[in-house]
């Protein structure tokens, strides 16, 4: 019989934790040793490169380029833990029993709180759209089509092909599985999706449901237009807008293309910008991402690639601005993903010291502390709890696309 220490059940944790949340699974998860000695505490911060990025120059001549290195901090900001007490006589138990009664439920339900939280970063964190639209422009059920468009889109944004995921609400799930069950070949997989009521593997994508799936309420925002021509960055100046815009809406501008991130070319369509956070009625400035970077517009260079272009051309003055859906329209944001899209790290807790025991453990990408038989002298029981320190950030928020549907479905 395994024996039931700390360290064993650590291990166990960590493993249950993981395997609990397909969310969580099928994004980027890091461990950081930075802190391993002393023990990591919120507020504490890592640095994280981004991918580099570079133009290509024509003919025999050098065209030497500075290697400007882009960075980004992810702190370490959430401390969640389950907490729960014992007798002297449960302490016994076989770690069959343990991991059956006691972790299994305490590892699903930390795993789906810490899923939860990081899947609210999806309202600034996600910068694509796709929807399957009525004739009235209302958002209505996704298609396979849907989801094709959601793979380019990826592809476009120079998303690697492979690894891809779509995570959906259980009533998208089961209108998928219902629209598209003789759609799929091998007939394992068409089995399998009879069986289970859900698509695993499709279009490019694997495909799991998960009730986080956020729904989102595009703000009452119906006009707005530049303000000042040839602007770049992570803000948007306007004259003052009609309604508002919340944090998670997609915008388009006019005559603002999006471009491949490998070639440069235009893609022929309107890039599509988040919104970072919410905007009031009248605002003058717009928050977004991505940053628009676009060719240069002046001297012997006019009109070259850029490093890390966005568009095709800045936005010209009083261009107009566009929601990509309906305003006041509620949707459900399921996602076609990357697992760069999100990263998610975690850290080493610092050890507690007292009348019980505590261990660490780290796997996948993940690590836990579990701090067992802390005696309780005024219930006479032993408390145990499991820890987790984490901190996110979204990547590579072009890496994302979200696959609309209608809240009633």
């Amino acid at each position: 019989m395994a024996l039931l220490t700390t360290l064993a059940i650590t291990r166990l944790a960590v493993r249950l934790f993981k395997n609990s949340n397909a969310f969580i699974q099928n994004i980027d998860t890091q461990y950081s040793d930075e802190f391993a000695v002393e023990g990591a505490k919120i507020g504490d911060t890592l640095r994280i490169r981004l991918p580099n990025d570079y133009t290509v120059a024509d003919g025999p001549a050098l065209s030497a380029q500075d290697t400007n290195e882009q960075a980004t901090s992810l702190v370490v900001n959430y401390q969640r833990h389950v907490d729960t007490t014992f007798s002297a006589a449960q302490l016994s138990l076989s770690m069959q029993d343990f991991s059956e009664r006691v972790a299994a439920p305490m590892m699903n339900n930390l795993a789906g709180n810490v899923a939860k939280t990081v899947m609210g970063g999806v309202e600034g964190g996600v910068s694509n759209f796709v929807a399957n639209f009525d004739g009235g422009g209302a958002i209505i059920q996704p298609t396979s089509q849907t989801v094709l468009n959601a793979g380019a889109m990826l592809s476009k944004r120079s998303a690697q092909t492979f690894d891809r995921s779509l995570v959906a609400h259980p009533n998208t799930m089961a209108n998928a599985v219902g629209t598209m069950q003789g759609l799929f070949n091998p007939a394992s997989d068409i089995s399998r999706q009879y069986r289970k009521a859900q698509i695993y593997n499709a279009l490019n994508h694997r495909w799991f449901e998960d009730q986080t799936v956020l729904v989102h309420t595009t703000g009452s925002f119906t006009n707005g237009t530049v303000n000042g021509a040839d602007q770049s960055g992570l803000s948007l100046a306007v004259n003052a807008i009609t309604g508002t815009l919340n944090k998670g809406d997609i915008i388009t501008i006019a005559g603002v293309n999006s471009v491949n991130r490998v070639t440069k070319q235009d893609d022929g369509e309107l890039q599509q910008f988040v919104v970072t956070a919410n905007v009031l009625n009248g605002a003058t400035t717009i928050p977004i991402y991505p940053a628009i970077v676009a060719p240069a517009s002046s001297g012997p260079g006019a009109g070259a690639e850029v490093q890390y272009q966005t568009v095709q051309a800045a936005p010209a003055n009083l261009a107009a601005i566009a929601l990509v859906n309906t305003a006041g329209e509620r949707y459900r944001k399921n996602i076609s993903y990357v697992p760069q899209l999100v990263t998610m790290a975690t850290c080493d807790l610092k050890m507690p010291t007292g009348n019980g025991d505590a261990a660490r453990a780290n796997s996948n990408g993940l690590a836990l502390r579990v701090s067992r038989k802390f005696y309780n002298v005024q219930t006479d029981q032993f408390v145990d709890r499991v820890d987790c320190l984490f901190g996110f950030t979204f990547l590579r928020p072009e890496w994302g696309v979200v696959v609309a549907a209608p809240v009633d479905s």
